[in-house]
């Protein structure tokens, strides 16, 4: 991946000038690009490794993986958020780690863990770097060093239970190899996030991830049957039978704790039979509030399609032009089915066809979804264009009840006009409904507005006006993006102070020194409150 942008440079396609004319009088701003530095005049600061803990992880590892190189430690600098990447950009690659150490299975990543306790080394958890909330961002946490841990070599399928329809994988595991090892054996995980590209096993499951096709496959937590964590004390194997009453699941307090409890190092997952039969098809709904209905109907019945969601009316607008087409009246609804049996499948699309007719749905037919489909991962890609251009275009998200999900989104909505629209310009947000739960659904929120002449520091304020908002009515400060640093101001108002006090006693019992991915996820105490966080 690029060292500042999101994957590859050469997937993204520059913006033409009559489009660049268009978003600068859209948004009333005049737009100053921001080219990336050359890596050459990145700021790095000078590895802070002292040779006795370089010696203890080299003797853990193998010298040759341990890396202190220029390039290996930019590439480790942080995630891929908007901040991250305005930052490297204009060549400020601080906080770094001081060295990126690659261990090779389980008892190599415990062995670093158990050098850098001893020597006092934080160690920030790394897979594919994919993190937009600063989850991998090279934070020491008060120690004097701090090295990322880079997966990659655990890459391995380790096993495949046939019986029990459950796969083992090793927490590097990118998704597009992970697929290709499983449908050697006819199964597929039916995990698609924006990141499938570049994001692993291992981090999925310490982010609670969710993908587009979430309503027939579930998040990705829901897979999880079992998984193996190193931490400073020792090994945690986690999961026995795929239910029990054996006190508290303690899979749970690994999966989505985000690299600050232990690093896992192994997942078993529930995998699916390859689906011989996938049909998509699009619908439009005359109003936000209509196909939130739909769907909710769609959510609460038996007729569950394998992917369900719901633009409003802005985004089905943005979309429909971005690709050259005329937009569809109203909102754009995208349904899918997967299935190994075609009469089963075509059962379940007439059912759902059946009730998002009753709900005022029309049916536009599959080319809609193709189009979008074909883009579907190349959205950070237009996010890296218009950065240059001097256009912010970030996303925020969070899930709420259905009875919340029009209040919030119209507060948030609110929110992040108020906090951006001024003498830099106006704003465009857009958001559409990505997950949907019986009880509820997510909203994904994409904000374009011009970056300004301080992009970080009205970044910033826009975040903090959408986080207040969420929180204030009562959505989750992070559906499946994760919490990292970034929305960790908001966690104490999320779980209450007990609930606060309950993540540092068991950060406590299983690192006690702190090393694990400081600064990330826990309240230390001081973010007693949004108020306190903003001050």
């Amino acid at each position: 991946m690029s060292w500042f942008a999101w994957g590859d440079p050469e997937r993204a396609t520059p913006l033409s000038e009559s489009l660049r004319d268009l978003i600068a009088q859209t948004l009333g701003a005049e737009l100053r690009d921001l080219p990336p530095v050359d890596e050459a005049d990145v700021r790095l600061p000078s590895s802070a490794l002292d040779a006795t803990a370089r010696a203890a992880l080299e003797s853990a590892v193998g010298a040759e993986h341990v890396r202190t190189d220029a390039p290996a430690r930019l590439r480790h600098s942080g995630g891929k958020s908007t901040p991250d990447l305005l930052r490297r950009r204009a060549g400020d690659a601080d906080p770094a780690p001081d060295a990126v150490v690659l261990p090779a299975d389980h008892d190599e990543v415990l062995a670093v863990l158990r050098a850098c306790a001893e020597h006092r080394v934080a160690v920030v958890p790394f897979g594919g770097g994919t993190s937009v909330v600063g989850g991998v961002d090279a934070l020491r946490g008060g120690f004097a060093s701090v090295v990322a841990l880079d997966l990659r070599r655990l890459d391995r399928l380790v096993s495949v239970d046939h019986e029990s329809m459950t796969a083992t994988l090793q927490a590097g595991l990118r998704t597009p190899e992970a697929e290709e090892l499983l449908s050697a054996h006819g199964y597929t995980l039916g995990h698609l996030p924006q990141s499938f590209e570049y994001a692993t096993i291992g981090g999925y499951a310490a982010t609670r991830s969710s993908g587009q096709a979430s309503a027939g496959y579930g998040r990705f937590d829901d897979m999880v049957m079992a998984l193996k964590a190193a931490t400073p004390r020792g090994s945690l194997d986690l999961g026995r039978a795929p239910a029990s009453a054996a006190g508290p699941d303690l899979r749970q307090l690994l999966v989505g704790s985000e690299g600050t409890f232990g690093v896992i190092t192994e997942v078993t997952l529930r995998v699916r039979p390859l689906p011989d039969v996938q049909h998509d098809e699009a619908w439009s709904f005359p109003d936000y509030a209509t196909g939130a209905a739909a769907l909710r109907r769609l959510a609460q019945s038996d007729a569950r399609p394998t992917t369900a969601r719901l633009s409003d009316e802005t985004e089905t607008f943005v979309n429909a032009a971005l690709s050259g087409k005329e937009a569809a009246a109203g909102c754009l609804a995208v349904v899918g089915f997967d299935g190994t049996d075609e009469a089963e499948v075509e059962a379940r699309r007439a059912a759902v066809t059946r009730l998002l007719t009753e709900c005022g749905g029309t049916p536009l037919g599959t080319e809609p979804v193709s189009e979008w489909r074909h883009s579907r991962f190349h959205g950070p890609y237009l996010r890296d264009t218009l950065l240059s251009a001097g256009v912010l275009s970030e996303t925020l998200e969070t899930a709420t009840t259905w009875s919340g999900v029009l209040p919030l989104y119209e507060a948030v909505s609110a929110a992040l006009k108020e906090a951006l629209e001024g003498p830099e310009g106006g704003v465009v947000t857009m958001c559409h409904i990505s997950h949907t739960y019986p009880a509820g659904a997510s909203l994904y929120f994409t904000v374009v507005t011009a970056a300004g002449a301080d992009p970080l520091s009205r970044w910033a304020r826009a975040k903090r006006a959408a986080g207040d908002a969420i929180a204030e009515h009562g959505g989750t400060i992070s559906h499946h993006h994760a919490v990292g640093a970034d929305h960790r101001p908001w966690m104490t108002s999320e779980i209450g102070p007990l609930g606060a006090d309950i993540l540092r006693a068991v950060k406590s019992a299983l690192d006690p020194v702190g090393i694990l991915n400081p600064g990330k996820l826990i309240p230390d105490g001081t973010d007693e409150s949004t108020q306190d966080a903003h001050a």
